[in-house]
């Protein structure tokens, strides 16, 4: 008998190897999403294929070799790793896959196989845990513009975010927990960074995302602001670990220019560092697998501008990878859509 429900779990994706070959088709896809560089068609081709890529790669491909183990990337490791765990968890009754939005496995090859599963309901759940254009919005936008061609087409639940959920909180909070917050002079919350013009383009009511209060409260405004769901992100940790305002600043990292969103993870380092800080701990809730941005940009770079400034030791807090508790909350996640 046919399972008669899909799960398919999605992350961004990855190179296949650290050669710049491999590293430059992973961002000529990556690039070329107008959901990421969401500039005119022709800009954005000159830009991306004329000018970044070309000069991009051979530089990246240096830095993936710095994340690359035996095995392969963090992100596609830890991926087969929850798709199999989420899989035990939830049993027959369901078939669990992943897919990366770029690259390998791809959503055409991996949706092609569910489409011949004959699934009756179909649960897509992008592994970001605050919604952006830029991630959930371009998964959710190929899936639909490939479902769309079946003949068939099943019942879908979209899981757009889940940064509020409490299992996903909660199993933040007991990684945190080989951590004594005390030790450390300041915490800082790091996310990965997006254009301004993008959260801004979030809202309907005609006002720039600096006009809504998205530091202190989600409203209906703002609800699917990036930057508002990256603060209340920040405040359930924080209450969780009876972290003080004062001992924190949520930042943002892995900037392309200027213009996006504020403040910066490194100049917030080096503030610190000026302040006499020695001691940082760092958590990146925006991603539910260790990767490029939390073990090279944060555990390698960031340390070594900590230490250029004067400062000791920048820990970060590991990413959900495949805990135990992130299994469970992904498997309740998928019950509960597939109880609606």
């Amino acid at each position: 008998m046919k399972s008669k429900t899909g799960v398919l779990l999605v992350n961004l994706g990855t190179p296949d190897s650290p050669s710049v070959p491999d590293v430059r088709k992973y961002l000529f896809e990556f690039l070329n999403d107008p959901r990421v560089i969401d500039l005119p068609w022709l800009l954005r081709k000159f830009l991306v294929n004329i000018i970044i890529v070309p000069f991009r790669a051979p530089k990246s491909a240096g830095i993936y070799r710095r994340l690359w183990t035996d095995k392969g990337s963090p992100l596609l490791i830890y991926g087969k790793k929850i798709q199999e765990k989420l899989q035990i968890e939830l049993g027959n009754g369901y078939d669990v896959e992943l897919a990366m939005r770029y690259q390998h496995p791809s959503l055409d090859m991996v949706l092609e196989k569910m489409r011949k599963m004959q699934h009756e309901k179909l649960i897509i759940i992008p592994l970001f845990p605050q919604y952006a254009s830029a991630s959930t919005g371009s998964v959710f936008d190929k899936v639909m513009k490939i479902i769309s061609k079946w003949w068939v087409i099943p019942e879908i639940k979209f899981v757009g975010q889940f940064y509020d959920n409490e299992d996903f909180i909660n199993s933040f909070v007991e990684i945190a927990k080989k951590y004594n917050v005390d030790e450390y002079d300041h915490v800082l919350f790091s996310y990965h960074g997006l254009p301004v013009r993008q959260v801004d383009k979030v809202y309907v009511d005609g006002k720039k995302c600096t006009e809504h209060n998205c530091e202190n409260e989600i409203t209906r405004d703002n609800k699917f602001c990036y930057k508002a769901s990256c603060y209340a992100t920040t405040r359930l940790l924080a209450g969780k670990l009876n972290i003080s305002k004062e001992k924190y600043t949520v930042c943002f990292q892995s900037r392309l220019d200027k213009n996006w969103l504020e403040p910066f993870t490194d100049k917030v380092i080096i503030q610190k560092a000026n302040e006499k800080a020695k001691k940082l701990l760092v958590f990146s809730p925006a991603f539910v697998a260790d990767c490029l941005e939390t073990i090279v940009e944060i555990e390698i770079e960031y340390q070594d501008l900590f230490k250029k400034h004067g400062g000791e030791k920048i820990q970060l807090v590991e990413s959900l990878n495949d805990h135990p508790m992130w299994i469970n909350t992904l498997k309740n996640i998928v019950l509960k859509e597939s109880a609606n």
